[in-house]
Order: structure tokens, then sequence, then C-alpha cells
């Protein structure tokens, strides 16, 4: 099975990179020394975090805002409007920050087989179980689930941030501030965007505008992924909008067949994001 991995990424990012209006930059490394690469396009004061394949086997979601990155840049050079809407407003209204790949090395464990299945990073941690927000929860929930040490999937490590991939997330959110941060993941066509009780202003808003230009429905995640995520911790951190998407439907991994189905239902809520 072909899997989008690391290596296409920074190929990927060096055809990028001949667009001087685009900056990319690592802000961190992974366990086995990857970099985790970011792309900031547009020059507004409203700051978007999109960041997607925090569990390998979800590399779909990288090659997906790969394109967006390209589109994007695309239309601002050729001055050509961006799925309706006028590119120069997005451009001056929003600085769009993409971490295409969290997990580089959960994402490789695919390419190498037999761990098509692997969701961790190298660690055996799974990144979206290792952020500060209700990880005693989410260890108990591993424990009742006979979860007791590192592997593929829902071991959210010995401690939250124990990841450098965890943290390199969380001093980015930190330095950038950013206003409003979108997860990708795969799969199931849903939209999650509370944390409990946590509800910030203008989340059900922009939910309700995801859901309807991109044909998901809105949902609350399986009670084992519903604290330790990115998500989560955006949300009780900074009382901000955060939203995990669930692209695509069928089972991990999905195959690259799907890639131009998830990316035009998904670009209209990018534009939505980038716009309101």
């Amino acid at each position: 099975m072909y899997v989008y991995g690391y290596e296409n990424v920074k190929r990927d990012l060096s055809i990028l990179s001949k667009n001087k209006f685009i900056s990319i930059t690592s802000v961190g490394k992974s366990v086995e020394n990857r970099d985790l690469y970011t792309v900031t396009i547009g020059n507004g004061t409203y700051k978007i975090f999109i960041n997607g394949a925090h569990h390998g086997m979800e590399w779909i979601t990288s090659a997906m805002l790969m394109r967006f990155c390209k589109e994007f840049s695309d239309c601002y050079s050729k001055n050509l409007p961006f799925c309706g809407y006028d590119i120069n407003q997005l451009w001056e209204r929003c600085t769009i920050y993409v971490l295409p790949m969290v997990n580089p090395d959960g994402v490789q464990k695919g390419i190498d087989s037999p761990h098509l299945h692997w969701q961790a990073n190298a660690n055996g941690v799974d990144l979206n179980h290792n952020y500060n927000a209700g990880w005693q929860k989410c260890k108990q929930l591993e424990l009742a689930e006979g979860i007791t040490k590192p592997g593929p999937t829902r071991y959210g490590g010995e401690a939250p941030e124990s990841e450098p991939e965890t943290k390199a997330m969380v001093a980015l959110s930190r330095k950038e501030q950013f206003d409003l941060a979108l997860c990708y993941h795969t799969q199931g066509e849903e939209i999650y965007y509370q944390y409990g009780e946590l509800h910030p202003r203008r989340s059900s808003t922009l939910a309700k505008a995801f859901a309807s230009v991109s044909g998901y429905h809105l949902a609350s995640p399986p009670k084992i992924a519903s604290h330790g995520g990115y998500k989560d911790w955006f949300i009780q951190e900074f009382q901000k909008p955060g939203f995990t998407i669930e692209a695509g439907l069928g089972q991990n991994p999905l195959p690259l067949s799907q890639l131009n189905d998830i990316y035009q239902k998904n670009k209209p809520l990018l534009a939505v994001a980038a716009y309101y």
C-alpha cells in the first residue's frame, strides 16, 4: 500500500520553498530526529494553526494539507480566488501555520512492513493521548482497556508532554498564541469542537459553518478519545476554538484514492476558517 511519508513531505516542501512569500521552518525534532516542518502562509494578524498525522496511519491528512498549501499559495501568486474568496483578502486577514506531519516516525512505521496500523510515535506513545488535558482520566481509561505499556495505539506515555513531538506542538502554540486550531485525523467525516464542558466563544458558529460546507457532521469523540488530545489541550489552555476534523470514511489507513474527495470536502472548510 502506498504511504505518503516524510520524504514525500520534504519533496513537496522543496517545491513550495521556491515561493519566496512562504516560510518553511522546523519547529522541533521527532524521537528519530526527523524535522517537524511548519509552513507559514499569509500576512494577517488572525492566526490559524492546522496540523495533521498525529497518528502514523493517518498520513493521508499530511498529503491533504500539503495540497492545500500548494493551491492556496498558487492562487496568491496568480491572483486567483480560493474557493470563491478573494485570495488577497484572505492573505491579509490571516496567517496560516500548517504542520502537516506531527508524527513522521509513526508514518515511517507504516512504510516499514508489517506496521500498517501503527498510530503511536517511535516510543510507542500515542501523541494524541499525551497532552496535558485530562491526562489522568485518559490513563484510567487506558488501564480499563488493558493498555499498560507502549504499543501501536492508545498508550498516553508515562507523563503528559513526555514526547518531543508533543513538546514541540505545545511550545509552538504558546509562542504563537493561535486564534484557531484545526487538528486533522481520519476517519468518520465528523467534527469535534468541545472539550468536556468547555465551549469557547464562536466554537458553535464555526463548527456549524464547517459542517455546512464540508458535509461532515458534528459529533463527540469516543470515550477513550475524549481526553489527552491536542484539540482538548488547546481549548483548555487558551479558551479559543479548537477542532478535531475526522476526514474520510472507511478503515485506517485510508487509501490514497480518497485523497481528492477528502481535499474537495475540506477545501471550503479551510477557506471558511480563513475568512471568519
